[in-house]
């Protein structure tokens, strides 16, 4: 009995590390960079920052730069922030008390005593940062392993489906949707994955033959590799997994780049879809995840091998620099309002409103944190 319990710690204890450890990779990697952005660019514009940091909390380790910047990684490893001269706390809200007794020396140096456009420039720079990984990443797969390409080609039609009450055949090509050019399976599934419920225009090539077909996708809700739900518009077919119809193509620099930006823009497009589907009813919310559904996907995405672990790294650094774009109080992007509201009036708003601002950001933040680990919860109880 003994043994038994001890193998079973064990396993739970292998699952925990086989989590945690690509979880930890995925997300330093992400909010370093993000971070690294602000950082760089109050380098630039003069900027003496104090504090850089993988982490909230308590500090685990750091050292001091030659600046006298201390960085340091923290107990808690959701996030990180930069702390500038004059910053009252890690969201960058400035300390009025200390303003006060600042040198003109300091006033230099601080954030606070900027111009609007550095500041902005600041701000804007780490989702900027993450957008930047993301490309790199993305190509940097494109080039050393090649982007796999499945032609799209119709293997089959499901009875009773969009694809067949539109007239799809085996062997139908795709070549087009709504005017759209489509150069293999996954470019059509995206398309399609985006328009339920929506008439489609789709060129097929039959036998030598170009036909018109039109088609409107159904929506369903398909299981990933991994076992996650997601709801989606479908047509009803199987792409053809013959030797011919698949190939590894890989990239040189600059197109790979030129792909990399592509795909780092299908998940700002896919995102902002998703978004309108969720006020629009199509989308549900359940499908929003926090930490821990992050943490669960880097496990199962890590045991398929490093690439889709980076690839995993790229989709979520898209996702963090979306995120931080959002105009909402505490953000980047509220920060970047308050900032354009401060050009247009030639003057900021009030510390009183800052503050409210602040205070309501952080709300609508928890309330989403809370909301996205609920989530995760019960997506662990029902799996």
């Amino acid at each position: 009995m003994g043994a038994d319990v001890l193998a079973g710690l064990h396993h739970v204890g292998s699952g925990i590390i086989g989590y945690a450890v690509p979880f930890l990779f995925v997300l330093t990697l992400v909010v370093f960079f993000h971070e690294l952005g602000h950082f760089l660019v109050a380098r630039r514009c003069g900027i003496r920052v104090l504090t850089f940091s993988i982490g909230f909390g308590p500090e685990l380790f750091g050292f001091y730069d030659r600046y006298g910047t201390r960085w340091k990684v923290a107990a808690v490893p959701l996030g990180g922030f930069v702390k500038f001269l004059g910053d009252d706390s890690a969201a960058s809200t400035p300390d009025r008390a200390a303003a006060e007794t600042m040198t003109e020396a300091e006033k230099k140096e601080a954030f606070a005593h900027k111009s609007v456009g550095a500041r902005a420039a600041v701000v804007a720079a780490g989702p900027i940062a993450n957008f930047i990984l993301a490309i790199l990443i993305f190509a940097g797969i494109y080039t050393t392993i090649g982007k796999q390409i499945t032609s799209a080609r119709v293997d089959a039609v499901q009875p009773g489906s969009a694809a067949a009450a539109a007239g799809f055949e085996p062997g139908d090509v795709v070549l087009s949707i709504d005017g759209s050019r489509i150069d293999s399976f996954t470019d059509m599934q995206r398309i399609v994955s985006l328009a339920a419920g929506e008439m489609l225009t789709i060129e097929v090539e039959r036998g030598g033959v170009h036909k018109t077909l039109k088609a409107v996708p159904t929506l369903r809700e398909v299981k990933d590799a991994f076992g996650g739900s997601h709801r989606m518009g479908v047509l009803g077919i199987s792409r053809s997994m013959s030797p011919g119809d698949i190939r590894v193509e890989k990239a040189g620099p600059l197109k790979a780049l030129a792909m990399g930006a592509q795909e780092t823009w299908f998940v700002v497009d896919s995102t902002f879809s998703y978004i309108g589907g969720v006020f629009s009813g199509r989308e549900g919310t359940d499908q929003l995840g926090g930490p821990i559904r992050i943490a669960q996907v880097s496990g199962q995405v890590a045991s398929a091998g490093f690439a889709p672990l980076l690839h995993l790294a790229a989709v979520l650094s898209v996702s963090i620099g979306l995120l931080n774009l959002f105009p909402i109080p505490l953000l980047d992007g509220g920060h970047l309002l308050f900032y354009m509201i401060e050009a247009i009036r030639g003057r900021p708003l009030s510390d009183r409103a800052q503050e409210v601002g602040f205070r309501i950001g952080l709300a609508i933040v928890v309330m989403l944190m809370i909301f996205a680990t609920y989530n995760d919860i019960w997506h662990l109880a029902t799996s």
